[in-house]
């Protein structure tokens, strides 16, 4: 009985093996083929990228050109999170001002969106990171702020020196439930991916750098950075 146990046990196992390869063999397709489609959006957006630089310099203060330069960061930041949900990352430290970063990622989205109010306070803190990375998180962080936040609502970026942390918080919406927003898949609006805010949380996992979230709804979001263990003297 024994015997037979066993023998019907590895004819189930060879069984489901072999029913599950053509499933197996089409997601590494699939994952492939996105791949390589992420790969061939590098050459029409770095085109449209270039070419509306050039117009923002011929026209510094035309609206649709801002939007245009801030649509092309939109799809370069959707690309990386694909590239990141896909597996298909390196991560790079290097030495640089965090203050310095976070204004700069603050005032792309203050040129984008001027029916909104911007506040940035800070104080220099050197970090050794991934930048690329920590510039995605930002940018997500960011672009959330602004995403769900109301009619003119404000979007604030603090970074604290002494305690190596930076807060991104907003006047927005709220989220309804804040320990399952780094689930993947999970989204509270139609809106996004649901994948957004989970890459966030795996690339501060990656980078030794701790993530906070509080939020009330119908009040806002406050998001916290914990970069004490990038910190250089």
């Amino acid at each position: 009985f024994a015997l037979a146990e066993a023998v019907v046990a590895l004819l189930s196992l060879l069984f489901s093996l072999f029913a599950l390869h053509p499933l197996r063999q089409a997601l590494k397709l699939t994952e492939e083929f996105a791949k390589d489609i992420l790969h061939d959006f590098n050459t029409p957006i770095s085109t449209i990228r270039l070419n509306a630089r050039m117009l923002r310099a011929r026209l510094p203060e035309e609206r649709k050109v801002v939007r245009i330069e801030e649509a092309v960061e939109t799809l370069l930041r959707l690309q990386a999170n694909l590239r990141e949900y896909l597996g298909g990352h390196t991560l790079q430290s290097e030495r640089f001002r965090l203050d310095e970063l976070a204004r700069e990622r603050l005032e792309m989205q203050k040129r984008a969106h001027p029916e909104l109010a911007f506040e940035f306070r800070g104080e220099p803190l050197t970090v050794e990171a991934p930048k690329d990375a920590v510039v995605r998180v930002l940018d997500n962080l960011l672009s959330n702020a602004v995403k769900y936040n109301k009619e003119g609502g404000r979007v604030a970026l603090e970074v604290d020196a002494k305690r190596g942390t930076v807060w991104v918080e907003d006047t927005g919406i709220g989220i309804e439930r804040p320990k399952r927003i780094f689930e993947r898949f999970y989204k509270e609006h139609d809106r996004g991916l649901g994948i957004g805010l989970h890459i966030v949380k795996k690339l501060c996992d990656e980078m030794d750098v701790g993530i906070a979230v509080k939020s009330e709804k119908g009040k806002g979001t406050r998001f916290e950075l914990d970069f004490s263990m990038r910190k250089t003297a």
